[in-house]
């Protein structure tokens, strides 16, 4: 018996370890490209204040998105990220998006370098699994806005009698928006979630991650080029990306589907660049479809 269980034992690890990569699909039409435009606006838009975002007066990143009708917005920039909520009538969707991280201000750097793994607060994240861990800087810039953004957000499905929310963030800013992926959804039943997130960072561990894509909850990852942003955290620091990356090749142009979590196919990010330290800082700012952030308003 003992024998049995040790074969079996071997036998298993070794399909697992041979399990081939997920194949990537067929590269996204025009079409399922452009209908990503609006919310790269809105990601973009995010990082022009909360003044201008609640005015709607920001710029290209505004005239973009028209007819967006504005509802709260918040933030500082720094300590805490700037955030806004409003709703767009054409996607008949309400609208949360996360400012990515000011590399002028010490306080949002600072958040990015705290790289702890810890438990979600069980205030804010009452039903999670344990054994769950997630970026300690994600989390407590997170929390600062969380109980804001809950009540932009419940105002603006009343409102408009909505019945979706996306949101949407880059870099920092994306990993805030997977974390609001997580936290929002309990509060309203009836309501479908997707996060669009741009050069998303790794925001917990496996467990987070198999969490992520239990949940019924859309998630989609668009990186561009050899953007080096999501290859951090390390895996080897025990992070691991949920599923839903798409990636932009920087020669073709093309977006290529990787299914599944940290695909390992050459057309992927994981393999996009040999290292960490190979990555381009510009590629992180795109561009997505035309769109680059770090632009001004």
């Amino acid at each position: 018996m003992a024998r049995f269980i040790l074969l079996a034992t071997t036998l298993f690890a070794a399909a697992v370890h041979a399990a081939p990569t997920p194949q990537v699909g067929a590269p996204l039409s025009k079409q399922e490209i452009a209908a990503f435009k609006p919310f790269t606006y809105y990601a973009r838009a995010v990082g022009c204040g909360k003044e201008r975002t609640l005015s709607w007066t920001c710029g290209d990143n505004c005239k973009a998105n028209a007819k967006f009708k504005p509802i709260a917005s918040g933030g500082d920039g720094a300590t805490t990220q700037f955030w806004f909520v409003g709703y767009d009538p054409a996607l008949k969707t309400v609208i949360v998006s996360h400012q990515g991280t000011d590399t002028t201000k010490k306080e949002a750097i600072a958040t990015d370098l705290k790289f702890a793994l810890n438990p979600l607060d069980l205030k804010l994240f009452p039903k999670v699994p344990t054994g769950l861990l997630v970026h300690a800087g994600f989390q407590e810039a997170h929390a600062r806005s969380a109980t804001q953004i809950l009540e932009a957000v419940k105002k603006a499905t009343k409102q408009y009698s909505a019945k979706k929310v996306a949101i949407v963030g880059h870099s920092l800013g994306a990993a805030l928006s997977l974390l609001d992926g997580i936290y929002l959804p309990p509060h309203f039943p009836g309501v479908s979630f997707r996060v669009i997130g741009y050069g998303m960072p790794r925001v917990g561990n496996k467990v987070f991650a198999d969490y992520v894509d239990r949940q019924k909850l859309s998630v989609t990852r668009i990186n561009y080029g050899g953007d080096s942003v999501p290859h951090l955290p390390l895996k080897e620091m025990k992070f691991n990306h949920p599923a839903g990356e798409i990636h932009i090749h920087k020669t073709s142009g093309a977006w290529i589907t990787c299914p599944g979590q940290e695909n390992e196919d050459a057309q992927c990010t994981n393999k996009a660049i040999p290292n960490v330290f190979s990555g381009s800082v510009a590629d992180h700012l795109g561009p997505f479809d035309g769109v680059t952030f770090g632009e001004r308003c």
